[in-house]
């Protein structure tokens, strides 16, 4: 008897052999937020799940896949499995419909505290096609996904053996024909399913005609679980309790970073800086001001530091754009924290996020028409239609080339018309009207500018400068200590979204995020005072591009994960891992760049405040 689904999840790299059944698949969890949303939200067929003996329980089949590619998933039926002459589709959140699920129906029959011994499923004459089907698809670890009762289920479809037989290598590939299913209840209602297959096995190794008897068989046991916690089975599997540790270490090394790196900043501060700030305060006497001011370094930048980037527009709609993303990551993780995102609850979290995004087009558009207005600019509805297109554009694009990949695979990756209806519909109906509502907004209330210092009619010439003072040497510089901040974080997330495994634990990544957020302020206003003290004033999109360059480090970690951590081995497979990871670097991107801007605009207004400089 193998593939246990209760058993921990194997590991990220297991053996192309391998013969038990799947652990642990990973899941986009999924939510309850806004119920009304466009009717997508699909009530179980159970109801409250609760059934009397002999009454049918929803049993439906969801998809097939390889193993090592989780994103490369087919319908149940691409291959030829028993089936009921009308194949019923289960109606479909738009959640469900984005995770690549497609439920239909099965022949399987489990009735409730029913026991059954080796129930004929079907009989069936397989083709030579049917047998190649089958073994390709052994030979890929095709699984499969089953629902019982909202629960989910997996399994591998077949083993492949290689070994000596009679005298000489050969592969074997066995397809398995008999399911045991172990169902747990409490009083009225199912808590946990065990799907085991026995050694019943039909050989497919060579592209003959089968007969096959398809059978299985059901047991139902009592337990004392009750159905409230029926869902902990896939926590307490999925994180281990003894890799808890790893992610202790990882809070504190990156508090010890952290703490260091205060220490260092607010050292310079009270021995260099404050001395600096006090020779030129508003308290000296004016012939020792305009001594001081004779130095070299960044006083003598004040008419220039305040002076407008250049395309202020693109800036204001990356600062916008930045702003809502950030608002979108800690509604999530608050959401999470909250336990909104049950393991395997098909459709809350894509729906959340969906929905989340939507709303915060609102602050998108605010923040960059208020902050493009600040700066001066006289064409708020070019900038506003630039911050709509800033992230959007370039997602969509993604999308559409995804999407068509996937249509041409077959796979259910690919978005029904029903669903790019829904995602157009809110687009056009809330999206939309909520980022011109912010533009107008941020038009029409729109604070001035806070500069504590005249700029200077003529720019100030920048001084050369060493190589390593550039942009680039400065954002390879900015990236270090934010990521190490994130690195073993990385590792867990990317086998949830990218594996098997659940990733549950949203306190932990919460903190993580929060010391993520100081550590690129603290980095970013450091690298903004160095670079103000050779006299380089240009330091608007230098701020953000160092703030944002953590961004371009994980998406280098994608490259390494990819070669090191994966065996992802379809074109499929490896377009969406790289397309959708860009789109998300590219938004880690925007939300540390405008944290790092923000934070050193804070810092420059208080340093020149401090000093006498109109």
């Amino acid at each position: 008897m193998v593939c246990n689904q209760l058993r921990p999840f194997p590991s990220p790299h297991p053996s192309p052999s391998l013969s038990t059944g799947m652990a642990k698949l990973r899941k986009y969890p999924f939510l309850m937020l806004l119920p009304i949303y466009l009717g997508i939200q699909v009530e179980s067929d159970a109801n409250d799940h609760r059934y009397s003996e002999g009454d049918t329980v929803p049993f439906y089949a969801n998809k097939i896949g390889p193993y090592f590619n989780s994103r490369e998933t087919y319908a149940y039926y691409e291959l030829p499995f028993c089936s009921q002459d009308v194949v019923k589709e289960k109606k479909l959140n738009l959640g469900e419909m984005l995770n690549g699920d497609r439920l239909v129906s099965t022949p399987y029959s489990l009735e409730f505290l029913v026991d059954k011994d080796f129930e004929v499923l079907c009989n069936k004459t397989l083709s030579k096609t049917d047998v190649s089907n089958f073994r390709r698809a052994i030979e890929k670890n095709y699984y499969m996904q089953l629902h019982y009762d909202d629960l989910p289920i997996w399994a591998f479809i077949g083993m492949r053996n290689d070994g000596n037989f009679n005298g000489r290598i050969k592969t074997v590939y066995s397809l398995y024909k008999h399911f045991d299913f172990e169902v747990f209840y409490n009083k009225d209602q199912v808590i946990k399913v065990i799907l085991q297959m026995s050694n019943s096995f039909t050989d497919v190794t060579e592209d003959k005609e089968v007969d096959v008897g398809f059978t299985y068989s059901v047991k139902w046991t009592m337990t004392q679980q009750s159905f409230d916690r029926r869902m902990e089975i896939y926590i307490d599997s999925t994180i281990l309790p003894h890799n808890m540790p790893i992610h202790h270490h990882s809070i504190t090394f990156s508090s010890v970073t952290l703490l260091i790196l205060i220490v260092s900043l607010l050292t310079f501060y009270l021995l260099v800086l404050r001395k600096d700030i006090s020779k030129n305060s508003v308290d000296v006497e004016e012939d020792q001001v305009i001594s001081n001011q004779e130095e070299i370094g960044w006083k003598n930048v004040h008419g220039d530091v305040f002076r407008f980037p250049q395309h202020k527009s693109l800036f204001a709609a990356a600062l916008g754009v930045g702003s809502q993303l950030l608002l979108l990551i800690v509604a999530i993780l608050g959401l999470g924290v909250v336990g909104v995102f049950k393991p395997y609850m098909r459709g809350v979290f894509w729906n959340a996020l969906i929905i989340v995004y939507a709303v915060t087009s609102l602050v998108s558009g605010y923040t960059s028409v208020s902050f493009y207005c600040q700066l001066e600019g006289t064409n708020w509805i070019k900038n506003l239609l630039v911050a709509g297109g800033l992230y959007f554009g370039p997602l969509f694009l993604t999308f559409t080339f995804l999407d068509n990949v996937a249509i041409y695979y077959g796979s259910t990756t690919a978005l029904p018309v029903r669903a790019i209806v829904m995602l157009s519909l809110l687009w056009i109906f809330i999206a939309s009207p909520l980022h011109l509502l912010g533009g107008i907004i941020g038009k029409t209330r729109t604070p001035e500018f806070q500069a504590p210092c005249k700029t200077a009619k003529i720019p100030r010439e920048v001084p050369k400068l060493r190589w390593y003072r550039g942009v680039l040497p400065q954002m390879a510089l900015a990236g270090i200590l934010p990521f190490s901040v994130i690195y073993i974080q990385l590792y867990y997330i990317f086998t949830s979204v990218w594996g098997y495994r659940v990733y549950t634990l949203y306190g932990i990544m919460s903190i993580v995020f929060f010391l993520l957020l100081i550590m690129t302020a603290l980095v970013s206003v450091a690298l903004t005072y160095f670079q103000l003290a050779v006299e380089d004033h240009q330091w608007w999109w230098r701020s953000f591009l160092c703030g944002g360059s953590t961004g371009l480090y994980i998406y280098v970690y994608c490259i390494y994960y990819y070669f090191e951590r994966s065996y992802m081995n379809s074109f499929l497979q490896i377009s969406f891992f790289f397309g959708y990871m860009a789109c998300v670097c590219f938004g880690i991107f925007l939300v540390l760049g405008s944290v790092g801007f923000r934070a050193s605009l804070l810092f420059v207004r208080y340093l020149y405040a401090a000093i006498k400089c109109d």
